[in-house]
């Protein structure tokens, strides 16, 4: 069997072993999952687009659904914001 390496920062790991646990299945399945649905939807333009952008800001950002504590903020003392999820374009 071949496999696939993913590298998460530990912003994104966590969010994405909470969300495993929530569901009481491993991160091998929820990743299993996320490529999954990917790769049933490559023929659309716009899945291909957001792939090469995601690409693109990946090296010096982290997602919106990733935990937050590592967020630099303009302002000292101002609290994290609460992760949201990524608007879908349509």
């Amino acid at each position: 069997m071949s496999a696939v390496k993913l590298h998460l920062e530990d912003a994104e790991y966590a969010a994405v072993e909470r969300f495993a646990k929530s569901l009481n299945v491993s991160m091998e399945d929820v990743a299993y999952c996320a490529l999954n649905r990917l790769m049933m939807e490559m023929a659309s333009l716009q899945v291909r687009t957001e792939v090469l952008e995601t690409r693109a800001w990946r090296s010096d950002n982290l997602p919106l659904w990733s935990d937050s504590a590592g967020s630099v903020h303009a302002y000292e003392g101002m609290p994290d914001d609460e992760p949201a999820p990524t608007e879908r374009r349509m």
